[in-house]
């Protein structure tokens, strides 16, 4: 059984157009709002909130919706292009805003664009499983995120060199890095909708599937038994605790890098991006790696390693109290631990799933990950305010460490390869 990389990397275009989108959020707004509008730690990290707020709300709905809808482009597409329309627009609002100094037009162009990505989020990312055999779920969850590594690092490169270097207070222009993100959106969209056909697509893996013995591991193995046994149930219960847990960790650092590294680090302009660049790009390296890895060696021993990883570079990143070029290699650690969480904690999950809500569990994924997102910023954003800066990297060593203790419980979710002589060919 081999995986169809060349499809797999067209159905990664959406999340390529997600990721790029979400870098410019987290590292272009809160800079707005602390310096256009005067806005303190706290309270930033309540509006970056905002967005994983209507996420808990919306991810899980329209996750389920697309399972139920059927249209002639199928269950996933339309909302990708709807979605990205709507974002677009609006987000093309936002730097105008800024320099307009128009807090009331900022604050609903942002809320609409939210809402927009809200919509098509779980529909893209369900694109894939849906469109992929169980045991190279993990080997494609690798490409995807790949695909959204390259979009996060091209809205950095972006941030980067099209952002004046100045001093952040000094409100330089963000309009051409709004515009560079939204024609790779557009682009991207384009792309995937004339190339990845869908509904054809997602009917000939069906009934290849049919035809297979199924997993083993599978909640819904038998007709005896279509929903989750205990103790599958159990092991659904940690691996969303532990993904809530290391996005405590990790969102508080990428939210807060920004302003982080312009304050501690005395970063100049976009300049603070190349570190971020740094841990994408060797996140890029990493995903394939890692996927074939998993596939090997088993998603949670992946994980665990991620979490150990990742939680160093954490602890290595507070030791930091000025700038120094090895922050660079301690963020391509943290690229690498990232990816072996990445690649296989979304397949751990879908594996438990049954083939017809891939959506719904899909939302109960990012459900899981967005109320962390929701309370992160804050929770962060009141210790760097009313303690100090230096609790970031403290804060999510903690979180980390936590995740791994409760990902020590989970024990279904890894791929099962079939015997040799059952094999789903992909489809091309």
């Amino acid at each position: 059984m081999k995986l169809n990389y060349k499809r797999t990397f067209l159905i990664g275009l959406a999340f390529m157009s997600i990721s790029a989108f979400w870098q410019v959020y987290d590292n272009i707004i809160p800079l707005i709002l602390k310096n256009t509008f005067q806005i303190g730690d706290t309270l930033t990290g309540g509006v970056m909130a905002l967005d994983n707020v209507l996420a808990l709300f919306l991810l899980p709905i329209f996750g389920a919706l697309s399972d139920k809808v059927d249209t002639r482009l199928g269950k996933r597409t339309p909302f990708i292009i709807t979605g990205t329309i709507i974002a677009v627009i609006f987000m093309m609002i936002l730097p105008l805003a800024d320099q307009m100094k128009s807090f009331p037009l900022f604050f609903i162009s942002l809320g609409v664009v939210l809402l927009a990505m809200s919509t098509y989020r779980s529909p893209a990312v369900a694109l894939m499983p849906d469109l992929t055999p169980k045991p190279l779920r993990s080997e494609a969850n690798a490409v995807i995120n790949l695909m959204g590594a390259v979009g996060g690092i091209l809205a950095l490169a972006a941030i980067s060199f099209l952002v004046p270097k100045v001093d952040a207070s000094t409100r330089p222009s963000y309009l051409n890095v709004y515009i560079t993100v939204a024609g790779l959106m557009v682009v991207a969209v384009l792309v995937l909708i004339s190339t990845i056909k869908e509904k054809k697509l997602a009917k000939e893996i069906g009934q290849a599937e049919e035809a297979e013995a199924p997993s083993m591991d599978e909640p819904d193995s038998g007709t005896k038994k279509p929903g989750m046994s205990k103790e599958v149930r159990r092991s659904f219960i940690f691996i969303l605790a532990s993904i809530f847990l290391w996005f405590m960790a990790y969102n508080a650092v990428t939210t807060a890098f920004s302003r982080y590294a312009t304050t501690i680090w005395n970063y100049k302009g976009g300049s603070f991006a190349n570190a971020l660049m740094v841990a994408m790009g060797a996140a890029i390296i990493a995903f394939i790696p890692v996927g074939i890895l998993s596939r090997k060696l088993g998603r949670k021993r992946m994980i665990i390693t991620g979490i150990l990883i990742i939680t160093t570079t954490y602890l290595f990143g507070f030791l930091f109290k000025t700038y120094s070029p090895w922050i660079n290699l301690v963020f391509a650690f943290t690229g690498i631990g990232w990816a072996c969480i990445n690649v296989n904690s979304y397949p751990m999950v879908v594996e438990m799933s049954r083939g017809s809500n891939i959506g719904k569990y899909t939302g109960m994924y990012y459900t899981f990950s967005m109320a962390a997102q929701t309370l992160t910023p804050i929770f962060s954003g009141f210790l760097m305010e009313h303690v100090s800066y230096w609790t970031l990297f403290p804060y999510a060593v903690v979180f980390s460490l936590l995740s791994l203790c409760t990902m020590l419980f989970v024990k279904h979710g890894d791929s099962k390869p079939p015997a040799p002589e059952k094999k789903i060919e992909n489809f091309a």
